[in-house]
């Protein structure tokens, strides 16, 4: 599935400009969360790790180079490299030389590895588009909560505003004579539990502000406030699609599922690269070299020495056979023509063929065929957990439907009670404590249908994300 939201534009956007926004939608949220958050960072380090293998895997397929270089003396008697002669003296020598290798074919083991890295490539991709998928429903989550808290918070304040009215309006009747003042009390001691309820639900609401913008790692929650977009509860039309049509589209899409399935795939390659270990190897390997001998000599000059006697005659007196005599002088050949003429070239094929390798090749390929059934039992997990999820929040949403119809209904048959128990209190017909029961049983039927409403808006939040599309309040 494609990654559900795109954090490109907010990864250049400076932290003070974005925190400086007089509100935040969800989606802002969102784009800063997926761009900051430490944890999705990490993941994306682990997709540069798998780019940078899979980068090492298709190298394998091309010759290496190596160049070596030495330069050293000897002392003593030793035959020289170069001259093939016994030097005693103190002999400088150089060597270089260029090695090359490439391996022609080894069970198929370096196509395999390339095909693996691909694999883990991407399933590092779908691991993060799951890391950012998770993140994008807890934002969720608080933010309706805070939502759902500025709501009970309103409710709150009214609650209380009607409350010190009828203190006021009381209080004028205490002090005509026409109503007790015991009525007065009982309607301050009303103003002083709404005031604390006032009280609860700002420190909620705090308290669930804070959560978010720790969710988004700020510093601080001063100045920050969340957009309020308009709501409208979806009609009950919304759950016509069942949990097993969710769950066929969602297996097919969610990165968790991507993600275990090609975890199998990866560990079906690894066994075929544990069988590979057993066909031969076969590699060409080539170098070129050079070298220097401070022992190797060359003729410098050819000088007469005056006669030489060669031979002589048996007659009386003998005869004497001479030929002019030379010496020879020589120097130490030099490095270049040493370079030129001390040139070696190879050339070779080699092949390697495994017999006895202390049965790690057999334990690799055991290891590879229990780590496939274990990525089968994973993918099998992972698709259990996914269709229990959806089960789980299509039952959340049609319990939060229920209550929301049935709150409904009772906010209604409230509103007309307390209507009515108001109308009765004005006029004196009823006292202050069934008029607070009246008004307390309305407030917490308010309650329980925005709690119902903001649990139903969610959860079709939920099974709309298993549905590929995006989490959006509007």
């Amino acid at each position: 599935m494609k990654r559900f939201f795109i954090i490109i534009l907010t990864a250049f956007i400076p932290f003070t400009a974005l925190y400086a926004q007089k509100e935040w939608s969800l989606q802002n949220c969102i784009d800063y969360a997926l761009a900051n958050n430490i944890q999705v960072k990490q993941q994306q380090l682990n997709e540069q790790l798998a780019k940078i293998n899979l980068l090492q895997s298709k190298t394998g397929l091309i010759p290496n180079l190596y160049g070596n270089a030495s330069h050293g003396y000897n002392n003593g008697k030793t035959i020289d490299m170069y001259t093939n002669q016994f030097a005693s003296n103190t002999v400088q020598s150089d060597n270089l030389y260029l090695s090359s290798s490439v391996t022609l074919f080894s069970g198929f083991q370096l196509l395999n590895n390339i095909k693996q890295s691909k694999i883990d490539l991407q399933t590092s991709q779908y691991d993060l588009d799951k890391m950012m998928n998770d993140i994008s429903l807890n934002l969720a989550t608080a933010y309706l909560q805070i939502l759902y808290n500025i709501e009970i918070l309103n409710n709150a304040e009214n609650q209380l505003k009607i409350t010190n009215q009828q203190v006021a309006r009381t209080q004028k009747l205490v002090d005509v004579g026409t109503v007790a003042k015991g009525s007065l009390l009982t309607l301050e001691a009303q103003a002083a539990t709404e005031d604390l309820s006032v009280v609860t639900a700002q420190n909620n609401l705090d308290l669930s502000y804070l959560i978010l913008t720790q969710m988004l790692d700020l510093n601080t929650t001063d100045n920050f406030k969340i957009e309020i977009p308009i709501i409208q509860t979806p009609a009950d039309s919304s759950l016509k699609t069942t949990p097993e049509q969710i769950y066929s589209f969602a297996v097919q899409s969610q990165p968790e599922i991507k993600s275990a399935e090609l975890k199998v795939t990866s560990s079906e390659i690894g066994l075929y690269i544990a069988r590979g270990r057993r066909s031969p190897i076969l590699s060409l390997r080539a170098s070129y070299g050079t070298g220097y001998s401070g022992a190797s000599k060359r003729l410098k000059g050819i000088n007469p020495s005056g006669l030489d006697t060669i031979g002589i005659t048996s007659e009386t007196p003998p005869v004497y056979v001479v030929s002019p005599g030379f010496t020879y002088e020589y120097e130490n050949t030099p490095f270049k023509d040493q370079f030129n003429d001390n040139v070696n070239k190879s050339i070779s094929f080699n092949l390697s063929i495994p017999v006895f390798d202390g049965w790690q090749t057999n334990t690799n390929i055991s290891k590879a065929k229990i780590a496939i059934q274990s990525a089968e039992y994973t993918l099998q997990t992972a698709k259990n957990t996914l269709y229990k999820s959806i089960q789980q929040a299509y039952a959340d949403a049609t319990a939060a439907l229920n209550k929301y119809k049935s709150s409904q209904k009772s906010v209604a048959a409230l509103k007309e009670s307390y209507k009515y128990a108001e109308q009765k209190f004005e006029v004196g017909l009823v006292n202050t404590t069934d008029y607070n029961d009246a008004k307390n049983k309305l407030a917490e039927a308010e309650s329980n249908l925005l709690q119902a409403k903001y649990e139903y808006v969610f959860r079709l939040k939920v099974l709309d994300f298993y549905m590929g599309k995006p989490i959006e309040l509007n």
